[in-house]
């Protein structure tokens, strides 16, 4: 089993190769079933809150799906790093309102409305495991987010060609349900 950073070289190799076309044909297929997940959830627990995420190094982008949610009501919130070695903070975001880049070079609402963690998120995944456990950049900053009390329901977004097998740590937090194109 390869260490985690050569497997995170791997996995953006394996991202940055998927050509233009079959990569928005993927987003647009993941978005899809994005809303056919959230939608239905969100009717039965209205106000809730659903946290999306800004698509970095070629992660999938799902702002037309954001769109849709946002359209049929739904509030969202983009994560906001607050400091090193903590939970990620959550800040209101309506698609169409201007970003700006963090410290991190994340784009996060150019005013920050923070509000709670939401109920849901849609959590990036750079790898993920048969088992739902997903393989990040490294920061831990979804794990410190996953780990506190109640627990928000979580679907991992990725390409299937993300699957890969890694060891589990210690503060590793599985994912409800895992997104992909496939499934």
């Amino acid at each position: 089993m390869p260490d985690k950073p050569q497997l995170r070289r791997t996995l953006k190799e394996r991202r940055r190769a998927i050509d233009h076309d079959t990569k928005r044909a993927w987003d647009d297929r993941i978005g899809e079933r994005v809303l056919a997940r959230v939608l239905p959830w969100l009717r039965t627990n209205p106000g809730k809150a659903l946290g999306v995420y800004w698509p970095l190094a070629g992660e999938p982008d799902l702002r037309p799906a954001y769109a849709e949610l946002a359209e049929a009501g739904v509030r969202l919130a983009l994560p906001v790093v607050l400091a090193r070695d903590t939970a990620l903070g959550w800040a209101e975001w309506v698609p169409g309102e201007p970003t700006v880049a963090d410290s991190l070079g994340v784009a996060v609402p150019a005013a920050l409305r923070m509000v709670d963690r939401p109920d849901a998120l849609l959590v990036p995944c750079l790898g993920f495991d048969a088992r739902g456990y997903r393989l990040g950049y490294g920061g831990g900053f979804y794990d410190r987010t996953l780990a506190a009390e109640p627990r928000p329901r979580t679907l991992g977004i990725a390409y299937a060609c993300q699957l890969a097998e890694f060891e589990i740590g210690e503060y590793d937090i599985p994912l409800d349900e895992i997104v992909t194109e496939l499934e």
